[in-house]
């Protein structure tokens, strides 16, 4: 992997907005000069999650998380440096130079990025396959307008693409664009033994005769594809019984994690318009092409909790717009825990009468219309969790009851807040035509039931359970004293001057920090706060962090010099204190005959004492 230029990183830095990053993942809002929102490191409720524009660094003031755009570009992604630098180039349109003067070779390229570019050439090879001439091309646009009454506009937005039934030679477009074996084997477009050498008769097409939907993750790049089953599919697919066959997971396409048509949706998403939970793709693209924007779909997959706490960064709100069938019953269910857990307000919205409901359907016939009806008359998550789990319409028997209650109160207990926990139980008594007395009983009941099940007995010689100690708030001297450093750098040659190298505890990394920012000073060869980021001197994620960390807030310091003798004076006294006490110790047990290890004993002490009286002096060195 080559080196990029200093320089060029100081551009990148320079010239990009660190709001414009972060605003692609997580929804900001403008908090004074900063901006704030959902931390994508913890699921949180209440934004703590901070970016200062100014300082073009953020902060997590619920998880510590603190970084940079490079740093968050890092972690959000799974990218390395060089990576990181050339993805914000390539989106901000900022060019990247290397220090061999030429840019990495395709076999130097990282095996993630390379299947990001495999991926796009990929969909726009099935795109032009359904826009083609071809038997099989003219096959699918007919499907797509006629049997499911799509637009070609909505083919052409989506960049909804077609598999001939010998897999549209895309395997001789990659093998001419020399993509690596690694990316070939690992993309998940092919079958390919593991012995086989990579040719093209032995890239043996996963998708055949299918609608190929491309699916994006939310930053809008291409990392898989769901295949529709159509009459085109040969029999000789391993997959021919199947509907829908979704890519493998590769290392870009983690299916739990994702979300058809977020990247879209989330930019939609606003206080009157959450976002809409479908049960498949076709769903969401049927909601797109009436103008319900904000519909997003599961990939062939329960719903999962990382995929709510991706919806949760940008809303605090779902409805679920599922079949009426009994599946589409089930999925709603297990959905439901898991949103409340997550901090989401669920809503559903079913058939009038029976309950039954298509919403392709629904949508195709009444479009918008249709959902805006439904919407109106939307189900709560405990009108829907009553009707779904409590037999209605007859006289149920005591055990009978009982038994149905016990997967209402599971989801009851999913609730993190006790406030939502009662408000539930006072929804479902009222839904149930039950005493909300009765009910909290028996609810308290099945907790503690639950809280038996799942808590281990502690073992000899445990400690008793209770409470978790507080953590403790203190604050290295070490740590005082760079944040000094860094935000009023006119301190840093005078510090380095009154500090003793050993003063400082290098056993955690803001003395190793402290330390090695020093000797810069005391060499005159400070970088200054602004090109840190560039230096050598930051030489883990973890000092990094700390940095990043330090540099979000400035300080509000009346005068930076007495904080910093405070500072100066702690690690004298720690540095000194423990030697005094170990000679007072050695000349209260000293005999007569070490006269002259107590005389010189003696001078020591006589020394550290004056030491300890004497003033450091910064303000006066500054």
């Amino acid at each position: 992997m080559p080196l990029v230029k200093p320089s060029c990183v100081r551009e990148l830095r320079a010239r990009v907005n660190i709001v414009d990053v972060i605003s692609r993942s997580v929804t900001l809002k403008k908090a004074g000069s900063r901006f704030k929102g959902l931390c994508p490191f913890h699921q949180e409720k209440s934004p703590s999650f901070h970016v200062n524009p100014d300082m073009g660094v953020y902060k997590c003031f619920g998880c510590g998380k603190s970084g940079d755009l490079i740093t968050f570009v890092r972690e959000t992604e799974g990218l390395n440096f060089v990576e990181t630098v050339e993805a914000l180039g390539q989106r901000f349109h900022v060019p990247i130079e290397y220090e061999a003067g030429a840019g990495p070779t395709r076999e130097e390229r990282s095996l993630r990025q390379e299947l990001f570019e495999l991926h796009e050439i990929a969909a726009q090879h099935y795109h032009e396959t359904f826009r083609g001439d071809s038997a099989t091309g003219t096959w699918m646009r007919h499907y797509w307008e006629e049997d499911r009454r799509f637009s070609a506009a909505l083919a052409e937005e989506f960049k909804i693409g077609a598999a001939d039934a010998e897999g549209s030679g895309l395997g001789a477009v990659l093998l001419q664009k020399k993509f690596s074996e690694a990316a070939l084997r690992q993309c998940g477009l092919f079958f390919i033994y593991d012995d086989a050498a990579i040719t093209l008769r032995s890239l043996r097409h996963r998708f055949r005769g299918r609608l190929m939907i491309p699916i994006r993750d939310h930053q809008g790049r291409v990392v898989a594809f769901t295949a529709r089953q159509t009459e085109l599919t040969p029999d000789s697919d391993p997959a021919k019984d199947a509907k829908y066959v979704n890519s493998p997971e590769t290392p870009i396409f983690t299916k739990s994690h994702l979300l058809f048509n977020l990247d879209r949706a989330r930019t939609e998403a606003k206080p009157d318009h959450p976002f809409v939970m479908v049960e498949g793709q076709l769903d969401a693209l049927r909601a797109w092409s009436v103008g319900l924007t904000t519909a997003v779909a599961p990939q062939g997959t329960s719903i999962t909790e990382g995929q709510l706490a991706l919806l949760r960064r940008y809303h605090h709100q779902i409805e679920c717009f599922f079949d009426g069938d009994s599946a589409g019953q089930k999925a709603a269910l297990r959905l439901l825990p898991l949103a409340l857990k997550a901090g989401l307000e669920v809503k559903f919205l079913v058939g009038e009468k029976d309950g039954k409901l298509d919403p392709d359907l629904l949508l195709m016939e009444q479009g918008q219309a249709g959902y805006t009806a439904l919407r109106e008359a939307a189900l709560s998550a405990m009108a829907f969790a009553c009707r779904a789990l409590v037999p209605a319409g007859r006289q149920a028997a005591p055990e009978e009851k009982t038994s149905a209650l016990a997967p209402l109160f599971e989801i009851i207990m999913a609730a993190e807040s006790e406030v939502a926990r009662s408000e539930f139980l006072k929804e479902a008594s009222t839904h149930l035509g039950l005493s909300l007395a009765a009910l909290g009983t028996d609810f308290d009941q099945h907790r503690r039931r639950s809280a038996r099940r799942i808590t281990p007995a502690p073992s000899e010689g445990s400690p008793p359970s209770g409470p978790p100690a507080p953590q403790s708030t203190n604050v290295s001297p070490e740590e005082h004293l760079l944040l000094i450093c860094l935000h009023f750098e006119d301190f840093g040659k005078p510090l380095s001057i009154a500090l003793p190298h050993d003063w400082i505890d290098t056993t955690h990394p803001a003395g190793v920090l402290l330390n090695r920012v020093l000797a810069e000073f005391e060499q005159d060869a400070w970088p200054g706060t602004a090109e840190l980021a560039d230096s050598d001197l930051l030489e883990t994620a973890e000092e990094k962090n700390l940095v990043a960390s330090l540099l979000f807030d400035t300080p509000q310091m009346d005068d930076p010099a007495k904080v910093a003798e405070e500072g100066l004076q702690k690690l004298r006294l720690r540095a000194l204190q423990p030697r005094l006490r170990q000679i007072e110790l050695a000349l209260s047990q000293s005999s007569p005959d070490s006269h002259s290890d107590a005389i010189s004993l003696l001078k020591e002490r006589s020394e550290i004492q004056r030491q300890l009286r004497q003033p450091i002096g910064l303000a006066r060195v500054v």
